[in-house]
């Protein structure tokens, strides 16, 4: 009998495993199916929303990575013995897991757009025009990761709809036909998103945003009209203005300020990153692993509106003096109080005050005594606030900026340059950043050449978008 009951038990069994298909086969429990997901307007909020996820890119939970990749480049260094400072130092292998963790990131991130736009005609009971809002989104986060991908590889897979098992294998695009599939999209995205978004809507992208990105594009594309084109529209929008505090632009106080375009939103309990642990020195806690080189020290010019090696107000026993505020503003420099700390890193400062106290005191001086302060001898001013000392150096919630008007301002400029055409709108771009109040370096005079004007300019964009993700793709 209970060998017949065994029996009978096999075949139960051996008879559920033939229709698997209507015991087992179950949508999964934790999260939507493919098959059935995306046909109400939550469920397409939902979706959107979560392409926003792959913007949060920080690498080893430190720093939003485009910052980061500063460092990598003539201005910034890491010393870290990262990817950072292989890439920076030439020694980078295509074997590395980290950037081959980059590439899943942004091809994840183009996945879910993918998805997205292939399946939104399901979506049932919403209008026209909150459709066409969500398919700018997609278009505008697939275009920027997209615009990622072939600064850093070159050509790569253009994929523009969901992919299968069988698809494991994609040839590469050419990256002219990359940018042409990206600027159409664009294109699109800027007719069907908003000029802006109410306050529960805060940080998604909008009309503005989609040009200054194909602004950004075609300049790196060589599409120069175009690009001055793009950048116009942003310039001429009555919803940018310049932010006249330069160095207030980079902390809580100048959160999505008048200038921002496009910032990557992070908020305590939702997304936080580490990048004033990166940043900050070593008697603010800090690891000082991200700093500023020498190079892009003197890169700024003397108050004059030369550079050092031909101005006559440059005193090498006195080199941060008279020199371009924004020097001071995006780094700290020996003699600067940074965090509340006087910042000294010569290394007979043994001991140096404690500003954060009152009165002040003097304390031992770990960015000169400690064996892995600066290398440099300098820190990174840019990106760091002092309500980030303590505990939320681990945590800090403060925006990173993506885009911005000035680097629309400086894209225009380029682009105008690139096709000669040196009149009064070129000059102006350049001059609004030149003289923000903060600032208020000297104009450039009209009557320069086209050689001197990109000279110009190309110094523009490293001391005005040093920090801020641009640099390695510029050069």
């Amino acid at each position: 009998m209970k060998r017949l009951s065994y029996i009978s038990l096999l075949f139960v069994l051996g008879t559920a495993c033939f229709s698997c298909n209507k015991v087992l086969d179950k949508y999964p429990p934790d999260k939507p199916a493919d098959v059935n997901f995306l046909e109400t307007g939550d469920e397409l909020n939902l979706a959107v929303n979560g392409l926003y996820n792959n913007l949060w890119m920080t690498y080893s939970a430190s720093g939003q990575w485009e910052y980061i990749l500063d460092n990598t480049t003539d201005i910034g260094f890491d010393r870290n013995q990262s990817i950072f400072t292989f890439i920076g130092n030439g020694t980078v292998l295509p074997s590395s897991t980290d950037l081959d963790n980059i590439w899943k990131q942004y091809y994840a991130g183009i996945g879910r757009c993918n998805y997205l736009l292939e399946n939104i005609g399901r979506v049932n009971g919403t209008s026209q025009q909150t459709l066409d809002q969500a398919d700018g989104q997609a278009r505008f986060l697939r275009a920027y990761w997209y615009y990622q991908l072939t600064t850093l590889w070159g050509d790569v897979p253009l994929v523009l709809k969901p992919q299968g098992l069988e698809d494991n294998q994609l040839a590469k695009t050419p990256v002219s036909q990359i940018i042409d599939t990206l600027l159409l999209d664009l294109d699109r995205a800027a007719q069907e998103l908003p000029d802006t978004w109410g306050t529960a809507d805060k940080g998604k992208v909008t009309k503005g945003a989609a040009l200054a990105l194909k602004s950004r594009i075609a300049l790196v594309g060589g599409r120069y009209d175009l690009a001055a084109a793009a950048a116009q529209q942003v310039i001429e929008s009555p919803q940018y203005s310049l932010y006249p505090d330069y160095a207030k632009l980079f902390t809580y106080a100048g959160e999505s300020n008048s200038e921002v375009i496009f910032e990557v939103d992070y908020a305590y309990g939702v997304q936080t990153h580490r990048m004033p642990i990166s940043l900050f020195s070593r008697n603010a806690q800090g690891n000082s692993t991200k700093v500023p080189t020498q190079s892009m020290v003197d890169s700024y010019e003397c108050t004059d509106g030369l550079t050092i090696d031909q101005s006559p107000l440059y005193d090498p026993h006195h080199p941060f003096e008279n020199r371009d505020p924004r020097m001071r503003q995006t780094i700290a420099v020996p003699g600067d109080v940074f965090l509340g700390f006087q910042f000294e890193t010569y290394k007979d400062s043994l001991q140096c005050w404690n500003y954060s106290t009152n009165p002040a005191k003097r304390v031992g001086n770990q960015d000169a005594t400690n064996a892995y302060a600066s290398f440099s001898g300098y820190c990174w001013r840019k990106s760091t606030d002092s309500a980030d000392l303590g505990a939320y150096r681990n945590a800090s919630s403060l925006n990173c900026i993506v885009i911005r008007l000035a680097e629309v301002l400086l894209n225009y400029a380029e682009a105008k340059i690139e096709l000669n055409q040196i009149d009064a709108s070129c000059l102006e771009a350049i001059n609004r950043i030149r003289q923000r109040p903060t600032v208020n370096m000297p104009p450039i005079a009209p009557g320069k050449t086209q050689a001197e004007m990109r000279t110009i300019v190309r110094r523009e964009r490293k001391i005005e978008l040093a920090m801020e993700g641009l640099r390695f793709q510029d050069i």
